[in-house]
């Protein structure tokens, strides 16, 4: 079993993904060899939702005042650091800036733990912007920040519903495998593709996860005022935001709780009305299983959901390294090199 410490982890996505063992949709997603022996979530509220589903009480302290020594020996570091505009400063060859805000300092704490504690491995998840941040020159410093604590890296951009996620989410992978261990990851392949392709699976579309309308609580509807407010503004929603049921939701985000019509957070509309997304249909949008359990105030839970990673989009990755790293430990060259995995 390969020992997880999980940095900003939020509410588990990513280490209900690595975990596997569960199922959503009718699917059965297995069992993989991960266990998460550390996590933490500065936030202790959405802290409470994780350690209401794992057998893992988060650290709330701030990232940047936990000393290497407090985190306890483990395999995988995992981590979805904010993204920001880190700055650059400009020498010969340039190199990757702190910001002054808090913030820009979160990624070089995880290459902090890195350089420190020298896992086998890690995974850092992050928007699809952290391509194009400072005009594309920061994600080459970002990589080269990881290839200097000392692993191999490889990155890939992925949309969580070309793996059966009913959602449109392009999230960056990064992946580092330690520099003294021989083995080949790859990225997993998407499963599910647009309709009108010639492949088996098709996209899965949000019809598939919400409620039926005689199920949702009327507090989830938009009031009139709000909706002839929008009209008068705008004529129409702004970005079309309101979801075509037949396909994935857009990318749902952190802000949920206090979505307006003229936002640009996704929202439906059936038989003329509008409505917000019920904390439980973000959690199907998300790939969260039924039996993951949903604590704290709705406000708490909208935040917590709309920064998390899609469990089944982890668990392909997850699956991936599983592999790779199985590799190496059943290899010759474990033999020195292992220490974590019981």
């Amino acid at each position: 079993m390969f020992k997880v410490a999980s940095l900003f982890s939020g509410c588990g996505g990513g280490d209900l993904g690595l975990h596997g063992g569960f199922e959503f949709l009718g699917e059965r997603y297995k069992k993989l060899p991960f266990k998460t022996v550390y996590a933490n979530e500065i936030d202790d509220k959405i802290a409470e939702i994780f350690s209401e589903n794992f057998n893992v009480n988060p650290d709330v302290r701030d990232i940047r005042t936990v000393h290497e020594d407090d985190i306890p020996e483990h395999d995988i570091l995992v981590g979805g650091f904010p993204c920001v505009s880190f700055s650059i400063v400009a020498q010969n060859p340039k190199r990757l800036g702190i910001k002054n805000d808090v913030s820009g300092k979160l990624f070089f704490e995880m290459v902090r733990v890195l350089k420190k504690k020298q896992p086998l491995a890690f995974i850092a998840e992050n928007v699809k912007g952290l391509l194009s941040a400072n005009k594309g020159e920061a994600f080459p410093l970002i990589v080269k920040e990881f290839e200097n604590a000392g692993y191999t890296v490889k990155y890939r951009l992925l949309n969580a519903a070309e793996f059966g996620v009913p959602q449109n989410r392009f999230r960056v992978f990064i992946i580092g495998i330690r520099n003294d261990i021989d083995v080949n990851f790859e990225f997993p392949e998407p499963t599910y593709f647009d309709e009108g392709t010639l492949f088996d699976k098709s996209f899965v579309p949000l019809k598939d996860i919400i409620f039926p309308e005689n199920e949702i609580d009327e507090k989830y509807y938009f009031s009139q005022r709000a909706v002839e407010g929008m009209l008068r503004a705008k004529k129409d929603m702004n970005k079309g935001r309101a979801q075509d049921i037949n396909k994935p939701c857009n990318t749902v985000g952190a802000h949920l709780a206090k979505v307006s019509l003229n936002s640009t957070d996704p929202v439906l509309k059936i038989n003329d009305r509008y409505r917000r997304f019920t904390p439980r249909e973000v959690a199907r949008i998300q790939s969260f299983p039924e039996s993951y359990k949903l604590v704290r105030a709705e406000g708490t839970q909208y935040k917590a959901l709309g920064n998390a990673i899609p469990p089944v989009l982890m668990w392909n990755v997850g699956m991936k390294l599983a592999e790779a790293l199985s590799e190496f430990v059943n290899s010759d060259q474990s033999v020195k090199n292992i220490q974590l995995i019981s």
